[in-house]
């Protein structure tokens, strides 16, 4: 079998590509963040106050990279770090003002990214792409289960 027949070379190209797109679009629209900063702002906007190592858990982020990513949008003031009252080693990340006012006002650009990106796609490709990926990333999870408890 031939690399370029399969998953992986064209799974990699295409994340390359829609990480080019996503970068050039928010730049044409003056947001002055990054993805990976507005993906935080989107998992906050949905449950504000999230513990910051579960946040590193559910944007698929180690701890460190968390810290800086963090580190960067309490600069722009975007998010706060408060600290558990029952335990000092926990943080809570919120949205402050203008992390949600910025939410509010890109997410309308980004559901106009994401359709551009599927405009080829019919409805049914769309929804059998997710299941297809979401079958592969089960399956990489047990993989990965099954190597950690080697």
């Amino acid at each position: 079998m031939d690399f370029q027949d399969t998953l992986g070379p064209w799974m990699g190209k295409t994340m390359k590509l829609m990480d080019i797109y996503f970068h050039d679009y928010f730049k044409q629209n003056n947001i002055d963040i990054s993805k990976k900063q507005w993906i935080i702002l989107k998992v906050l906007s949905d449950e504000d106050g999230r513990v910051q190592n579960d946040l590193a858990f559910v944007t698929n982020r180690d701890k460190t990279s968390l810290t800086r990513l963090l580190s960067g949008m309490e600069k722009k003031n975007l998010v706060a770090r408060i600290p558990s009252k029952l335990d000092k080693r926990i943080n809570h990340i919120h949205l402050t003002k203008n992390g949600n006012l910025l939410y509010q006002k890109t997410k309308p650009i980004i559901q106009q990214l994401l359709n551009n990106i599927q405009e080829p796609l019919t409805e049914t490709e769309i929804r059998d792409t997710i299941r297809v990926m979401q079958k592969l990333k089960e399956h990489l999870i047990t993989k990965i289960d099954s190597c950690d408890s080697n």
